[in-house]
C-alpha cells in the first residue's frame, strides 16, 4: 500500500516535469495564470478571516474546556487552510476546466510518443467548453454529497478534533478524482466509470491527490498545483487507469 501511495505521488512531480516541455507549455499558460488569481484571492480571503473565525470557533468550548486551546488552534489552522484552499481548488478548476481538458489531451499524445500539432490557438479551446463544463458540474454535485458531512464534523466541539483529518482525506480522494477526470473525460468516461478505476488504486489516488492538497498549502508552488496536477492525472491515466478497461 505504502509503495502504491509513493507511486501515487510520483505522479504529481511527474506531473511537474511535463508542464515544462516545449510543446506542452502552450497549454499551461491559461490553467496557470487562472490558478495565480484566483489562489492569490484565496490567500487574502484566508489572511483577512482568519482571526475572527478562529475566536468564534474557539468562543464554543464551554469555560471548562479552555485548556485545550493549545490543541484546538493548530487543528483548526489545518482545517481552515484545507477548506480554503480545497473549496477555492474547486473554483479555479470550474473556470479552467475546458483548457485542462486540452492540456490533459497534449499531455497524453506526448507520453504515447505521438506528435503534437501545431498549436492553434487560444480559440479553438473554446470548441470543449460544453463538454467539460458538464462534466464539472457532475463532480461538484457528488463532491457536495460528502461535504456536508464534514461540515457538521466540523463544528460537533470534540468530535471537530477529527476534522482536519477527515478535511485531508476528503480532500486527497476529491482532487484525485478532479485532476484524473480531465483525461478520462476526454475518452467520454463518466464519473461512475471513474470512480470505479480509482477505486481499483485507492492507495495510488489518495497519494496523487494529496500531494497536490500538500502542493495547494505552499506559497509560490500552489500557484503550479493545476497543470501539474492535470499533466500527473494524465500521467496515471496513461500508465494505470487505462488498462482497466476489460475488468470493468
Amino acid at each position: 500500500m505504502i509503495k502504491n501511495f509513493l507511486a501515487g505521488v510520483g505522479y504529481v512531480l511527474q506531473g511537474l516535469s511535463l508542464i515544462s516541455k516545449k510543446g506542452i507549455r502552450p497549454f499551461v499558460v491559461i490553467p496557470l495564470l487562472i490558478n495565480m488569481i484566483v489562489f492569490s484571492f484565496a490567500i487574502w480571503i484566508a489572511k483577512a478571516q482568519f482571526d475572527t473565525l478562529m475566536n468564534k470557533l474557539l468562543g464554543w468550548l464551554p469555560s471548562w474546556l479552555s485548556w485545550v486551546e493549545w490543541l484546538l488552534y493548530p487543528l483548526f489552522v489545518l482545517l481552515i487552510l484545507i477548506a480554503v484552499y480545497y473549496v477555492f481548488t474547486i473554483v479555479a478548476n470550474l473556470i479552467a476546466a475546458p483548457f485542462n481538458s486540452l492540456l490533459a489531451e497534449k499531455v497524453e499524445m506526448y507520453l504515447k510518443g505521438l506528435p503534437l500539432p501545431e498549436f492553434q490557438g487560444y480559440k479553438a479551446m473554446m470548441k470543449v467548453v460544453g463538454k467539460t463544463l458538464v462534466s464539472e458540474f457532475r463532480k461538484i454535485l457528488y463532491m457536495l454529497k460528502w461535504l456536508l458531512v464534514l461540515v457538521i464534523i466540523s463544528i460537533i466541539p470534540v468530535v471537530n478534533i477529527i476534522a482536519p483529518f477527515a478535511w485531508a482525506l476528503y480532500g486527497g480522494w476529491m482532487l484525485a478524482l478532479q485532476y484524473t477526470d480531465f483525461p478520462m473525460g476526454n475518452h467520454e468516461l463518466f464519473l461512475d466509470d471513474e470512480l470505479k478505476r480509482l477505486r481499483r488504486h485507492r492507495a495510488s489516488s489518495l497519494g496523487f491527490g494529496g500531494a497536490i492538497l500538500l502542493m495547494t498549502t505552499i506559497p509560490v508552488l500552489n500557484f503550479f498545483a493545476m497543470p501539474a496536477g492535470v499533466a500527473g492525472g494524465t500521467a496515471f491515466w496513461v500508465n494505470k487507469l487505462s488498462k482497466q478497461t476489460k475488468r470493468l
